[in-house]
């Protein structure tokens, strides 16, 4: 790996490579290792200045997104300015929500709308903020060791940063049981419903990035995007270990029949799901507990989010997204969620409802409001 040039700020080390072909390739490490590389709006701001100079530059040909250390490409998004803004003010629409989440967002945004390859190393922990990076990469790898998921549900919130476009494109009603369950997908889970589109082993990093370097760039992105998908398809037929048999192909038909219905049916059939069937498949005993546990305006929420369908644009999804999120930063569970899981870490939240059944719709109704007018709103989305 031949490295041309290296500047970095607190949490984000950038890099360019340089090729055979005379491009360069650009390098964007996530650099909290510590904190399992989860996203905070200097990375993201980082990030968005940085990959818009790679976007204008003729010389970069392709980008890679990678994190720091093996457990995690990213964790999320480092939501604890959130959390006390929304304590401070509850009830508020806060500065920090809206400014976070509208940042975060906009980057995504630019990913799904980069022309030029963009490549994500998906390997280890990729969660939340870090799955919205990954979505909108164009060349998204998951490893052996990827362990990857939307936990929205345990901390009041919902699966965002693309989720109502990305979850509403899985294979029958998986994107619903991701939403609900927050189930941890290993690489060939990703592989499955489109997370991932490519898988390498975690040893054959530096390979990619050596091999990435002997490609003949040019300024015809569409033949880069073909050259680098043929390379990635090569390398993966050489993996040691290879891709395994996912537990979501195996069992679409029964999450099919288990996430069918109306949100109250949905809850009482796993919540009534046979102990046998449960000790015959610790993913899914595992999957319930977790959904059984979340925040019910959660799942309420994630079952309305996969009522949208297919018709929104990205940019439409992601002007939606901005105002539920900060929706339920400021009157959902979102506050106590995050304070039961990383302020006070007791994992015994008091959501707002005690079931499903108990929500009321005019409360979901008034999450799913924008709180701005169109002529307001904070995302100025232009690919």
């Amino acid at each position: 790996m031949t490295t041309n040039s290296n500047t970095q700020s607190n949490s984000v080390v950038f890099q360019t490579l340089g090729t055979l072909s005379g491009k360069q390739i650009g390098v964007a490490t996530l650099n909290i290792e510590k904190a399992l590389n989860a996203l905070n709006i200097e990375m993201v701001q980082s990030l968005t200045q940085q990959l818009t100079t790679w976007r204008d530059d003729n010389s970069i040909a392709a980008v890679v997104l990678d994190g720091a250390g093996e457990k995690a490409f990213c964790a999320g998004g480092d939501v604890r300015a959130i959390y006390h803004a929304a304590v401070a003010t509850p009830g508020v629409v806060t500065a920090q929500a809206t400014d976070f989440f509208s940042q975060e967002y906009q980057l995504d945004y630019l990913l799904h709308t980069f022309a030029k390859p963009i490549v994500v190393w998906g390997d280890g922990i990729v969660m939340g903020g870090g799955l919205g990076l990954m979505a909108g990469a164009s060349h998204r790898v998951v490893t052996e060791h990827s362990r990857i998921a939307m936990p929205e549900v345990t901390i009041g919130l919902y699966p965002d940063v693309g989720g109502s476009y990305f979850l509403n494109r899985m294979p029958g009603k998986s994107g619903l049981f991701l939403g609900m369950t927050a189930y941890n997908m290993n690489g060939a889970d990703a592989h499955y419903v489109g997370i991932g589109n490519h898988y390498l082993n975690r040893d054959d990093k530096e390979l990619l990035y050596d091999a990435m370097a002997t490609i003949d760039w040019s300024d015809d992105k569409a033949l880069n995007h073909e050259m680098l998908h043929a390379l990635i398809d090569d390398m993966q037929a050489d993996c040691k270990t290879p891709l395994a048999e996912s537990q979501l192909r195996v069992n679409q038909t029964q999450i099919d029949e288990l996430m069918s219905g109306d949100l109250p049916a949905i809850v009482e059939r796993v919540s009534s799901l046979d102990s046998e069937i449960k000790e015959a498949q610790p993913w899914l005993a595992k999957a319930c507990k977790v959904m059984l546990a979340g925040s019910p305006i959660s799942l309420a929420l994630v079952h309305k989010q996969a009522q949208l369908g297919t018709d929104m644009t990205l940019a439409e999804v992601f002007k939606f997204e901005l105002g539920l999120s900060v929706n339920c930063c400021a009157k959902a569970d979102f506050a106590e969620g995050v304070r039961a899981l990383l302020i006070d870490k007791d994992r015994n939240p008091n959501w707002l409802y005690k079931d499903v059944a108990s929500v009321p719709n005019e409360l979901l109704v008034s999450l799913m409001q924008s709180p701005w007018d169109e002529n307001d709103h904070p995302l100025r989305l232009q690919s």
